[in-house]
């Protein structure tokens, strides 16, 4: 029940507390006015118990059992003032340790002085040695809480302004390179000129266009082209190829520019 790996971490910001003490002890005085100061707003649930005598450990065990019923309190406070080590001793009884140890709310034990210790503090969650120290370990004080808050309006307005600075530097580089377009362009064009008047110089070369103008080619039986008609002989068989076809030919009559050809 004592093992620091049982103890149950306490909420941040509660909105509901308990506090099981006597309703007539200067400890639940003190517990209230530090609640007020430091949270305004909090919701505080007395559930009263006897905190000295012979009936007071089995009270104390009852009222930590009836908050734990009531469900609303995130956390509780168990308080009373300082005084003899006789009048403490009922924190030290089984029932009370037992309670504080089963119950599923976490608890402060703020019990007597800073030189008191009970098993009750051993068990408690977190132990505060006043219940005043008790309230303090309870809630934050409102004026930390702003402070946190205006902390991170800070932060996330320096994270804006910075993802602004980005935003803004990569626009400014995106228009600069918007600017350089009309440039490319204009070299894109000529290199689209240079590619049209390349591909006119193909099709005026283009031995297909040359046999659609009128001319043919000559090819030897072998597929061989004939350049000169002195290559030639009567009665050789040529191939003619036109632009719309083909036709074999057998050569009857080699004719020379000076020989004017034979009347038959």
């Amino acid at each position: 029940m004592f093992h620091p790996q049982r103890k149950r971490p306490l909420p941040p910001h509660p909105q509901t507390v308990a506090v099981v003490t006597a309703p007539q002890g200067a400890a639940w005085g003190d517990i209230q006015r530090t609640l007020t100061q430091r949270y305004p707003g909090l919701r505080v649930l007395l559930s009263p118990a006897t905190v000295q005598g012979r009936q007071a450990a089995g009270s104390i065990a009852s009222a930590i059992a009836r908050v734990q019923r009531d469900g609303r309190a995130e956390v509780v406070i168990l308080a009373r003032g300082g005084g003899a080590s006789e009048d403490l001793e009922c924190f030290n009884d089984e029932r009370v340790v037992r309670a504080i140890a089963t119950c599923t709310i976490p608890i402060i034990a703020g019990i007597g002085h800073q030189r008191d210790e009970t098993l009750a503090d051993l068990a408690a969650d977190a132990v505060a040695h006043t219940p005043t120290a008790a309230a303090q370990m309870a809630v934050p004080t409102l004026a930390s809480l702003y402070q946190q808050h205006r902390d991170r309006v800070a932060a996330l307005q320096t994270a804006v302004e910075r993802r602004f600075l980005y935003i803004r530097s990569h626009l400014e580089r995106l228009r600069q390179r918007l600017e350089k377009l009309p440039q490319t362009s204009v070299s894109l064009q000529r290199a689209n000129q240079k590619c049209q008047m390349l591909r006119q110089q193909l099709a005026a070369i283009d031995p297909h266009a040359v046999l659609q103008r009128g001319y043919a080619v000559v090819r030897l039986p072998d597929g061989a082209i004939v350049r000169q008609a002195n290559t030639i002989t009567p009665g050789q068989k040529l191939l003619i190829r036109f632009g719309d076809g083909q036709a074999k030919v057998i050569v009857t009559e080699i004719i020379t520019p000076s020989q004017p050809p034979t009347s038959k």
